[in-house]
C-alpha cells in the first residue's frame, strides 16, 4: 500500500501544528483533546521531530500497576536510546543509581530493579531523572507522550505518582510532557498545560486533500461522488483516511479484473487506462459499504460493553440526530431514562469519545460507527 495513503502528516491542522511546535520549543507542556481518529498523536509527533524532538510514548491503559507502569517506562527508554553509545550512557548512569540496574542483553540492554509495591516509588523516581540525564548528554529535546492517562488512577490511587510525575517533567528542562485525551481534564485547567482540542475538520479541507490524494495516482473523483464521500466521513481524519485507501484498493481490484476480462475474450491489447479513470458514485458506496462490513466484529463488540442507556443513546442519534437529546419529545419518542441516567450516559459517551458534546450538536463522533448503527436498525 503506497504510503501516501497513511496519515503520518497532518490533515488539516497547520494552526495546531504550528502552536504545538512553539508549546515544545519553549519547554511547555500540552494536553490534546479529540476523539479516536482525530490525529493527536500524529500531531505530536510530527511537531516533536519538527523541532528535533525524540519521542517517548507510555499507553496507561497496558499500564495496569505501578510495577507494569514502570516496566514500559523502562522498555520506552531503551527503545528510544538504543544507540551503542547511548546504552553506554544508560549503564553509566544506573551505577550511580541504588536501585536501578543495566544489564547487556542481545541488541540491547535491560534495566532491571529489585523493588516491588511501596518500593517501587522510589524507582519511579529514579526512571523520571533518566529523560533528562539522556537530554543533555545528546544535546536533544524529549516529548513525553502519555496516551489513556486516567487509567493510571486505577492503582494511583493516592494520586502520588501522578502529582509527582506533573512536578518532575515541569522541572525538567529538556522534557515535555504531552497527554492524548479525549475532552479536557478539570485538573489540567488548573495547570501550566497548554490545552487544545481538535474539531472536526472542515468539509473544504477534506474535499482538498481527498481531491489530491487522488489526483496523485492519476484517478477523480466523478459527479456527486465526493460529495457522498465527504458525507460519509463527516470532517473525521481517520474514517477519511481508512475509506479513500478502501476505495483505492477497491478501484484497483476492480480495474484489475476489467482489463483481465478484457484480454481473455479479445484479441486486442487492453485499452483500460488507469491515468484517465474516474471513481463514481457506486464505487465510493459499494467501498464504504465493504468497509463498514468489515469492521461490524470491532463495532458489535464496542456496543456490547456499554450499559444499555448508553447503547440507546447512540441507537437513537444515529436514526434521529438531534443536538436537544434532552428534549421531552426526543427522550418520550426514543423511550431514553429521564434526569440523571440520560444525562450521566451523555457526559460517558462523550468521555468516551463516542459523541461529541453540546458544541458539535451531540453528534455520534465517529462516522463509520454511526453508518453501522443505521444500517443495523433499518
Amino acid at each position: 500500500m503506497p504510503s501516501l495513503f497513511e496519515s503520518t502528516h497532518p490533515i488539516g491542522r497547520q494552526f495546531e501544528l504550528d502552536a504545538i511546535c512553539q508549546t515544545f520549543a519553549a519547554d511547555g507542556d500540552l494536553m490534546l483533546t479529540g476523539v479516536t481518529g482525530s490525529g493527536r498523536r500524529t500531531l505530536i509527533r510530527h511537531a516533536a521531530r519538527h523541532i528535533g524532538a525524540r519521542v517517548l510514548e507510555l499507553d496507561c491503559l497496558r499500564a495496569t500497576t505501578s510495577d507494569r507502569f514502570l516496566k514500559l517506562l523502562a522498555e520506552g527508554l531503551l527503545d528510544l536510546f538504543s544507540e551503542p553509545q547511548e546504552l553506554q550512557w544508560i549503564e553509566q548512569w544506573s551505577q550511580r543509581s541504588r536501585h536501578v540496574s543495566f544489564q547487556r542483553a542481545v541488541h540491547r540492554g535491560v534495566l532491571t530493579w529489585a523493588a516491588t509495591g511501596q518500593a517501587a516509588w522510589t524507582v519511579f523516581k529514579e526512571l523520571l531523572t533518566l529523560p533528562q540525564v539522556l537530554a543533555e548528554q545528546l544535546d536533544c529535546r524529549i516529548v513525553f507522550l502519555f496516551e489513556n492517562f486516567p487509567h493510571i488512577r486505577a492503582w494511583d490511587r493516592s494520586n502520588q505518582w501522578e502529582a509527582y510525575l506533573r512536578e518532575e517533567i515541569q522541572r525538567q528542562s529538556r522534557v515535555s510532557y504531552a497527554v492524548v485525551a479525549t475532552i479536557p481534564e478539570a485538573w489540567a485547567q488548573n495547570s501550566s498545560l497548554k490545552v487544545m482540542t481538535l474539531p472536526p475538520l472542515p468539509q473544504q479541507t477534506l474535499e482538498d486533500w481527498a481531491i489530491g490524494v487522488m489526483a496523485s495516482q492519476g484517478l477523480k473523483f466523478g459527479a456527486d461522488a465526493l460529495a457522498l464521500f465527504l458525507s460519509y466521513v463527516q470532517g473525521h481524519v481517520g474514517d477519511a483516511s481508512n475509506l479513500i485507501r478502501r476505495i483505492w484498493v477497491d478501484y484497483q481490484a476492480a480495474a484489475y479484473t476489467q482489463v483481465e476480462t478484457q484480454r481473455l475474450h479479445s484479441q486486442e491489447a487492453p485499452s483500460f487506462n488507469p491515468a484517465r479513470s474516474v471513481v463514481e458514485l457506486d464505487r465510493v458506496h459499494h467501498s464504504t459499504q465493504a468497509l463498514i462490513d468489515d469492521l461490524t466484529t470491532t463495532f458489535e463488540s464496542l456496543l456490547l460493553l456499554l450499559p444499555p442507556i448508553q447503547a440507546r443513546v447512540l441507537e437513537s442519534l444515529a436514526i434521529d440526530p438531534t443536538d436537544s437529546p434532552h428534549a421531552r419529545e426526543y427522550v418520550q419518542k426514543h423511550q431514553l431514562s429521564k434526569g440523571g441516567g440520560l444525562q450521566g450516559a451523555l457526559a460517558s459517551l462523550e468521555q468516551k469519545g463516542l459523541i461529541y458534546g453540546p458544541k458539535e450538536g451531540y453528534a455520534i463522533a465517529l462516522p463509520l460507527f454511526r453508518l453501522w448503527l443505521k444500517n443495523r436498525l433499518s
